[in-house]
């Protein structure tokens, strides 16, 4: 509805700050969610590992937990490489 370009830019900045912070906040979602599993698999080895069947669930564990880590990481760079080109064009 808006139709001056200072507040259409106002509106577009807005927007892209919300985006960002959506982004930092699914970071933290994908750290915490892979701090849970390795610290599962932890404790499974600490506590449990008396089997064979056990030891290799909390290994699994930790090796997922550190892929979770790893694609969350991935997808908040590749994101804000994406955020960073999308501000340039508004800023031009």
């Amino acid at each position: 509805m808006l139709k001056n370009d200072g507040e259409q830019s106002a509106r577009d900045q807005l927007a892209l700050m919300r985006t960002e912070m959506a982004n930092e906040r699914t970071m933290l979602a994908y750290l915490r969610t892979s701090l849970m599993l390795i610290a599962t698999g932890g404790t499974i080895l600490k506590l449990l590992a008396d089997t064979l069947p056990l030891h290799i669930a909390g290994w699994t564990l930790i090796a997922i937990g550190i892929g979770v880590g790893v694609w969350g990481f991935l997808r908040f760079r590749q994101f804000q490489f994406q955020y960073e080109i999308e501000e340039e064009t508004l800023e031009s």
